[in-house]
């Protein structure tokens, strides 16, 4: 059992309220943990830096933000829209608009997407890295190449390119291992058999997981 595991039970159960909650929804959400295990919840309320789950058969259970990945909508596959489109996009944040045609082209949460830029350009499209990767999500050349990527940075073209590298990351790898592989590379994910122990790759996906939970709020 995970240390962030045992840290969310211990958090949830010094807080739990045994209450009844007036009107539970029909409809569920999918709490997705940083240890890769899922919570049912019927709703959810950011507070500071915790979350309020309200759960299914009652009551509350209070957590810290930092140990989870994201909330979703748990609908069945077959009743969401076409593509897997997430539930929610991004509004108020610099290039939201491309972010969520991107995110919605690739099935990819465009929570992660911005915050994948956050972390690697600080939504700075004229970004260059001293290794050379460039644009709003820090592509490499050959990673450019690779999607056929002409300008870099150019907003639309490389978070098109960047998010389309990323699914392809995440049907591969769960998603610690998709975000170490594309700050390290996918060699480094395979010869280790999982997150590299680079300090730069352990902070990059540290950060990003931290970020999961608010960038959506």
């Amino acid at each position: 059992m995970s240390g962030s595991w045992k840290a969310l039970r211990l958090s949830a159960f010094a807080v739990w309220v045994v209450l009844p909650i007036a009107g539970l929804q029909a409809s569920s959400e999918l709490v997705l943990l940083t240890n890769g295990r899922t919570l049912a919840a019927t709703g959810h309320v950011y507070e500071g830096d915790s979350v309020v789950l309200q759960l299914l058969n009652g009551g509350e259970m209070i957590c810290d933000r930092a140990l989870i990945l994201g909330i979703e909508s748990d609908v069945p596959a077959e009743e969401k829209g076409a593509g897997g489109e997430p539930d929610t996009l991004l509004e108020g944040y610099p290039y939201a608009n491309i972010i969520n045609a991107a995110s919605l082209e690739h099935g990819v949460d465009p929570g992660l997407v911005a915050a994948i830029i956050e972390v690697e350009s600080g939504f700075e499209a004229a970004a260059r890295s001293p290794m050379g990767a460039m644009g709003l999500m820090q592509l490499m050349p050959e990673t450019a190449l690779r999607y056929a990527l002409v300008n870099p940075y150019d907003p639309a073209a490389n978070v098109e390119a960047g998010t389309k590298h990323l699914a392809r990351l995440l049907d591969r790898y769960d998603i610690d291992e998709a975000l170490a592989a594309y700050n390290a590379g996918e060699g480094a994910v395979q010869k280790f058999g999982g997150v590299p122990p680079y300090p730069e790759t352990m902070r990059f996906v540290s950060k990003i997981r931290l970020l999961i939970g608010t960038v959506l709020n």
